[in-house]
């Protein structure tokens, strides 16, 4: 690895961390903006015990230095206690909640990544084709329509109908309609993606080159076309699969996965100002980390790439 690989890789890194204090600082001056304490809308307390509460948490304190505080409290993964779930960390409640979105998201975005890249290349192989206007079609209308409206339309007619799968997660099969709620719109995306890119590599002088030489028609397109139109995919890959991973609240919440963003949104709810800072901090490192990621993916797959 050369010196301008490293210094470009050292830029992004620092890039990255000033993303995510921003993230830091803009989500805790809001949440601290907000004039009510987070104990004031619980009934049956006094201000004694309300004064109490915001002394345990810190809340008692100028905001300069509980934002000080929470940045120490940070870097030693600590995220605070929850205000609403009482007894339980934050960071113990983004793990267990974590637990069940990783999950889901994985299979999610492993489903619209493979899928989206063969659906593309074909369409791309067959331009013009029945098969090519067909993928065109599917995937515009997919593009098209939210996730929690595929949602409802997988649970209507392969729940409530059909009877073919579970309404709940936590039924056997149960993780099949969510995954595939969140898997349609990214495959969608990516189908196109990767059908435009594939369209623009054949297109390349080299190609053309290669088969005039009497390359093999599978190597050219699996050895050089394919590899070289990855790249928009790696790009938008990254923020998808951290998107993903986190959950999606509407998607969750139809299918009762007990996901992050189902805790985020009770964490709303119920106005858990810690939980809600933790979650929001959270997906920040989280789609910051996969952007970095793929930014170095993507200068690895295209070498051209001008590291400047």
């Amino acid at each position: 690895m050369n010196t301008k690989t490293l210094l470009y890789i050292l830029k992004r890194f620092l890039m990255a961390v000033l993303t995510i204090f921003l993230v830091i600082a803009i989500t805790f001056f809001v949440m601290h903006a907000i004039p009510a304490s987070p104990f004031s809308s619980e009934k049956a307390k006094s201000d004694a015990v309300i004064a109490a509460l915001e002394a345990k948490y810190g809340f008692d304190k100028p905001v300069p230095v509980q934002f000080v505080n929470y940045l120490k409290n940070i870097l030693r993964g600590d995220f605070g206690l929850s205000t609403k779930w009482v007894g339980s960390t934050v960071i113990d409640l983004i793990k267990d909640g974590f637990s069940y979105s990783a999950k889901l998201g994985l299979g999610a975005a492993a489903l619209a990544i493979v899928l989206g890249i063969v659906l593309g290349a074909v369409a791309a192989l067959n331009r013009g084709k029945m098969i090519d206007k067909v993928v065109q079609v599917v995937t515009t209308a997919l593009v098209s329509m939210p996730s929690f409206v595929i949602a409802t339309l997988l649970l209507i007619i392969f729940a409530l109908k059909l009877g073919w799968l579970p309404t709940m997660a936590n039924q056997s099969g149960g993780m099949i309609l969510p995954t595939l709620s969140l898997s349609l719109y990214p495959m969608a995306y990516i189908t196109r993606l990767e059908r435009s890119s594939m369209l623009d590599v054949l297109g390349q002088d080299y190609i053309r080159t290669a088969r005039a030489k009497g390359v093999k028609n599978s190597k050219v397109i699996f050895k050089h076309a394919l590899k070289n139109a990855l790249g928009p995919v790696v790009t938008y890959a990254g923020p998808m699969i951290a998107s993903i991973l986190t959950g999606s609240m509407v998607v969750e919440n139809i299918f009762s996965v007990p996901g992050l963003g189902r805790l985020f949104v009770n964490s709303m709810l119920r106005t858990d100002y810690m939980m809600i800072m933790g979650v929001t901090i959270f997906l920040a490192v989280l789609i910051v980390t996969m952007n970095f990621i793929a930014d170095i993916v993507y200068k690895l797959l295209d070498p051209r790439i001008d590291l400047s």
